[in-house]
């Protein structure tokens, strides 16, 4: 059975997600800064799964529910952001994990989340969406903002993971609930399902590109609630929006299994 572990004081972060075959999806590194965090200090990249909400681009970097402490409510963890709650449910089932996700905000208020998803892969690992879907690169490396049919960019298979590019790319594929990457015997399938919201899928590809100085090599697959990764971007139909009833519900489905 797959098997999840969370961090509830600091940030409700996914600490591993394991297979029943041992593999461990979820990269982590070194980052002792990461416990002391408070809401709006820049991003500390410590791996697992972190939740961003109420954006991915800041400010707040990476939103500000990856700085709070969670706490328990009924069979549920639950935050308390800068104006909403966010609650969340994990329950596994054979190779399958379920994470139900519940904001409660005043009607209008907009935002996006993801699942900020940073991933152990090694060179020959595939990302795998429909060839053709639109495609958005941005980042480090990218030499602004460029529109593109998914996957290849200026020459480059991005569904590849290569082992050395000294490059960081971040690729958003709006319109899009599901990707599954495949690495070596295994792979994971993401699915997002959300009614009232556009789901997405990000991609930070960062190839030791990242950050300058001391630059090193991490994955992000995240599905998204939204259709841009930075809400103060975010036109008429790019973010989620609470409806009437005060509260938005979505469900992140992962499947692990031989690829």
């Amino acid at each position: 059975m797959v098997e999840v572990v969370v961090d509830a004081e600091h940030g409700g972060r996914w600490t591993s997600l394991r297979s029943s075959s041992g593999r461990e999806w979820l990269w982590y590194r070194e980052a002792p800064g990461r416990s002391a965090v408070k809401p709006g200090d820049a991003f500390v990249d410590a791996g697992g799964l972190e939740e961003c909400i109420p954006t991915i681009g800041g400010p707040p970097d990476h939103g500000d529910a990856w700085a709070r402490p969670w706490y328990e409510r009924g069979d549920r963890l639950a935050v308390d952001g800068d104006g909403y709650v966010m609650e969340r449910r994990i329950t596994t089932r054979d190779d399958t994990v379920t994470a139900e996700y519940r904001v409660s905000a005043e009607p209008g208020w907009r935002f996006i989340w993801a699942a900020h998803a940073l991933l152990e892969l090694g060179p020959g690992a595939r990302l795998v969406a429909p060839g053709g879907h639109p495609a958005v690169v941005a980042g480090p490396s990218a030499g602004g903002v460029h529109d593109f049919p998914w996957p290849v960019f200026d020459g480059v298979d991005l569904s590849q993971i290569r082992e050395r590019h000294g490059t960081a790319l971040m690729i958003t594929l709006a319109d899009l609930d599901r990707i599954t990457v495949r690495d070596g015997a295994e792979q994971l399938h993401m699915v997002l399902d959300v009614d009232g919201a556009p789901a997405s899928i990000a991609i930070w590809r960062n190839l030791e590109g990242w950050p300058d100085g001391a630059p090193y090599r991490n994955f992000g697959v995240e599905p998204m609630v939204g259709r841009i990764g930075e809400i103060g971007l975010c036109g008429p139909g790019d973010a989620a929006v609470v409806p009437d009833s005060g509260e938005l519900s979505w469900t992140l489905t992962l499947t692990c299994e031989p690829a």
